[in-house]
């Protein structure tokens, strides 16, 4: 334990060596050549590219507290009481979620042991207990004991060549990552002799290549670059490392709109949901509400060991006047929260986020996409929910809902208003007829509105019919095996379920549901499983106008999932819906 725990410290100690190392470096060069020059083994430069190579360890300090190791997938852990099952990075987004999904100041996770964890030189030892983690942990000490360089990296692959005390050429290796450059120095002696194939492209935190030709521009580029990014290297895994000048040139660099508001624990968000809040310099903020209403206010920050507050301060907008904890920024997100069961979260509008017609026209064709909601002057169109359109090359789109499809034209440029349009001509199919403005987008969501009129379009993206997702093919595939009957039926308090007593329902594929009393079908309609933009699972259950049947219809939350049972949810700010699913 101790030679391990030593290890462990060893980037910190050579750290401290360096200040006893000359600033210059002297390579040697090989067989006379210029760009041939060999570095030896414990050097300075040898240490920045091993520094440069180590494996990363920051990325899941909201799990193990420690950048100077990470945990090896997969593992399981308990957070808030909900067992979760980590098998990538994108996994520890959701253990920030269900942290956030509650606002208190103490959040619980336990990890399941023992596990495996990943050392920054790619070694592996396994942890069995909580103890023996922690020890481990507080040798990284906060703020980045952890001496990897994490604001540049190397382009693979890379030819490395090996020399004897002659210069004379030994052998040569192809590295192909990090972790076999990592491991090549480390296998090497001290006084062993290495040269490095040039022109060699660095690739930095911003994206940005540097081409070096040798040794020396090596040496350069790496340290230079090792403090030109936050590394992230502390515990702090909502990345909310801001000093008071950054706070506020991100507040005020561009407009926020408002997706949720609770205030003294009453879900307000309905009622200021795209509200936009504009923050500027000197102190002074607005508020544009959904009619183009705008209200002004002030606002300060100030800073705390908790991290940044943010006042607020309407005569109108009560709501929204309180000091807020900054508790989350970051993905041009913004999340407030406060003591009493109050929270505010907010996404950041700038109009690099709104992309050009060329962009736009791409996004659509990458995959399929699916209605979540139709709006023609007010009027929502149920009977196209869940239907899907498929934007091909040549102007032809086609919708879709699993037996009949229609087929018109697309096409994307800027409006009078020079924003970005999406206009859809399909001759039987009025209802999404338009030339559609485009509001607002993320990965996985596109918005398009005209507020004046009261016409909108949402749209989630699905790829390959989400085949890839595992949770929704266990779902569908469960779905399709046989018949299945409501259990319940329940607006608010009102029971309806005997409304569908004695009916079967076959989910099946092309997402056909059948509806049979008595073995005779009385029905068909379309369903769909999901995941949508908030990585929720949904389930898309469309009858289009019946009278009985279209009441079920709507895109409900998956509250909960077995082999013999489904529950869905729907909730709004005038009812709550729940629609039970049971195997016969």
């Amino acid at each position: 334990m101790k030679k391990l725990i030593s290890n462990l410290m060893y980037a910190g100690l050579a750290m401290l060596a360096l200040n006893f190392t000359s600033c210059q470096e002297e390579f040697e060069e090989v067989n006379g050549g210029t760009n041939a020059e060999t570095i030896q083994a414990n050097s300075t430069t040898a240490d920045l590219i091993e520094k440069t190579s180590s494996n990363d360890g920051s990325f899941d300090n909201i799990v193990d507290g420690a950048s100077c190791f990470a945990l090896k997938f997969p593992y399981t852990v308990e957070v808030n009481g909900i067992q979760v099952t980590i098998d990538s990075r994108e996994d520890l987004h959701t253990i920030e979620d269900i942290f956030d999904e509650v606002d208190i100041d103490e959040d619980v996770l336990e990890i399941f042991f023992p596990i495996t964890i990943t050392l920054a030189d790619f070694s592996e030892i396994v942890i069995e207990n909580k103890e023996q983690l922690r020890e481990l942990a507080e040798a990284c000490l906060e703020g980045g004991a952890d001496d990897d360089i994490e604001c540049i990296d190397f382009v693979y692959p890379i030819t490395l060549f090996t020399f004897d005390i002659n210069n004379q050429q030994t052998g040569e290796v192809v590295v192909e990552s990090d972790e076999d450059l990592r491991k090549f120095f480390d296998g090497l002696e001290d006084n062993d002799l290495v040269s490095i194939q040039f022109p060699l492209t660095l690739k930095k935190f911003d994206g940005t290549e540097i081409i070096v030709d040798s040794n020396g521009e090596l040496a350069n580029a790496l340290e230079m670059a090792k403090d030109e990014c936050d590394e992230d290297d502390d515990d702090d895994f909502n990345d909310d490392d801001f000093d008071e000048e950054r706070f506020d040139f991100c507040l005020t660099q561009c407009p926020w709109e408002v997706r949720e508001l609770v205030r003294d624990e009453v879900n307000q968000t309905d009622q200021y949901l795209e509200y936009i809040m504009t923050f500027m310099d000197g102190g002074t903020v607005t508020v544009k509400d959904r009619e183009g209403n705008v209200l002004n206010g002030t606002w300060s920050s100030s800073f705390t060991d908790r991290g940044p507050l943010l006042t607020l301060e309407f005569d109108v907008l009560v709501d929204f006047n309180l000091e807020w904890l900054v508790y989350e920024i970051g993905d041009h997100t913004i999340k407030l929260y406060a003591e009493g069961g109050n929270k505010i979260i907010m996404k950041q509008l700038c109009e690099d986020d709104i992309p050009g017609p060329d962009t736009l026209r791409e996004i659509l064709k990458e995959c399929e996409w699916i209605i979540k909601k139709v709006k023609n002057q007010g009027e929502e169109i149920d009977r196209l929910l869940g239907f899907e359109f498929k934007f091909m090359a040549e102007g032809v789109v086609t919708l879709s809902n699993g037996i009949t499809t229609s087929e018109g034209t697309w096409e994307v440029g800027l409006n009078d208003d020079e924003v970005p349009s999406l206009l859809i001509t399909i001759g039987d199919e009025p209802g999404v007829s338009f030339d559609w403005p485009l509001r607002d987008l993320d990965d996985h969501r596109l918005k398009f509105e005209v507020e004046e009129v009261d016409y909108e379009l949402v749209l989630l993206r699905v790829c390959d019919d989400n085949n890839a997702d595992g949770d929704v093919v266990e779902i569908r595939t469960a779905l399709m095996d046989g018949a299945w009957n409501v259990a319940q039926y329940k607006e608010d308090d009102v029971d309806k379920t005997s409304e569908f007593a004695g009916l079967d329902f076959y989910f099946n594929e092309m997402h056909r549901v059948q509806v049979d009393e008595n073995d005779n079908p009385i029905i068909e309609g379309l369903w769909r499983v999901i995941r949508n933009h908030d990585n929720e699972l949904k389930f898309f259950l469309n009858f289009a106008n019946d009278a009985k049947f279209g009441e079920i219809t709507d895109d409900w939350y998956i509250a909960s999932v077995s082999a013999n049972r489904i529950e869905l949810v729907q909730e709004d700010e005038n009812s709550t819906e729940t629609l039970v699913f049971e195997k016969p």
